[in-house]
């Protein structure tokens, strides 16, 4: 039999932390989306030194855990002597909810940007060089070919990555942020009903990524519509 009460309380609680939750995701999200364009463009550029850094990147994020870098970000940089000395700095490192958001987006970036150099490298060699021969611009090639046949290719593929990026923010509470997490761990330790209060939470978050991955097919839906 289901205790209403606790049922209430436990929704009303979670709803707390749920709203946060939603802002440390979308944030980091959108932070993931702009590095890892950004780093996508480095693979495909002719520069060696680009190319290397971006590969680095991506090789070092996509091979440490999130949770570590999570702690380097709060606990570790925080701690230099001039972080601290720097209005900006202190102010970026010395709050978890804003190291929360860098975290998942430095580390998603570095998986978002494999998944648009695949996006990239799927385009047809053909398409661009016949926009080349009827004389548009790198940069008309680019935001009237590439990109869009790139997003096409890799829109499957990013939506996984937004539920990572979801799922990712669940770490936030390691560092004393109240999230969703944060405040399913609080009541557990309350009331102890850990079976009911993490089902509230999985539920929670399953509404987030639904509401999210519906936004994305949407998209691919318009794009389809575009063709």
């Amino acid at each position: 039999m289901i205790d209403l009460e606790l049922f209430k309380t436990t929704v009303e609680t979670l709803f707390k932390g749920f709203g946060l939750s939603v802002y440390i995701g979308l944030w980091g999200i959108v932070l993931s989306l702009f590095i890892g364009l950004s780093l996508a463009l480095m693979r495909q550029s002719s520069s060696r030194a680009l190319r290397s850094f971006a590969f680095s990147y991506s090789t070092v994020f996509r091979g440490t855990p999130l949770l570590v870098q999570l702690f380097l970000l709060y606990y570790g940089v925080g701690t230099l002597s001039f972080v601290r000395e720097s209005p900006t700095l202190w102010w970026l490192f010395s709050d978890g909810v804003r190291c929360a958001i860098l975290a998942i987006g430095l580390n998603s970036g570095a998986y978002v940007s494999e998944v648009f150099r695949g996006g990239f490298q799927a385009v047809p060699v053909g398409q661009i060089e016949a926009a080349k021969s009827i004389g548009m611009s790198a940069w008309t090639r680019f935001h009237r070919v590439a990109f869009p046949l790139a997003i096409r290719q890799a829109l499957p593929a990013y939506s996984n990555e937004i539920v990572l990026a979801i799922k990712g923010t669940s770490l936030a509470s390691t560092i004393a942020v109240m999230d969703l997490t944060g405040h399913a761990k609080r009541l557990m330790n309350q009331n102890y009903a850990i079976i009911e209060t993490f089902v509230i939470a999985g539920l929670l978050y399953l509404l987030i990524n639904f509401t999210l991955l519906s936004v994305v097919h949407l998209i691919e839906r318009w794009l389809k519509v575009r063709r």
